[in-house]
């Protein structure tokens, strides 16, 4: 079954920043939702800011994945992080799931 993208919508629009308790959706932080054929979704978002507390980022991108993973038909969730001092520690972590 394809994976419905107005679905990964509304999963992500439940997500928070948990620093201002406030959803991904509602403050823009989501730059880009691919949905690929085989069942891969790609979610490419930014934090508030550059030196957003990186616990804070890494718990979002954990989020999303947790969350979409669960969706059906997703086989797989790729997040990546943009523009944090950390983006590239972070994808890594939550990409290989050493959490």
């Amino acid at each position: 079954m394809p994976v419905d993208k107005y679905q990964i919508e509304v999963e992500l629009a439940k997500i928070v920043d948990p620093e201002i308790n406030v959803s991904i959706m509602e403050l823009n932080l989501v730059d880009k939702v691919e949905v690929h054929e085989d069942g891969r979704v790609e979610v490419q978002y930014h934090a508030t800011t550059p030196y957003c507390p990186a616990f804070f980022a890494l718990q979002i991108s954990q989020d999303i994945k947790e969350r979409l993973s669960k969706l059906e038909g997703v086989k797989e969730v790729n997040v990546v992080l943009t523009g944090h001092y950390m983006a590239e520690y972070i994808n890594r972590l939550v990409a290989e799931g050493k959490l």
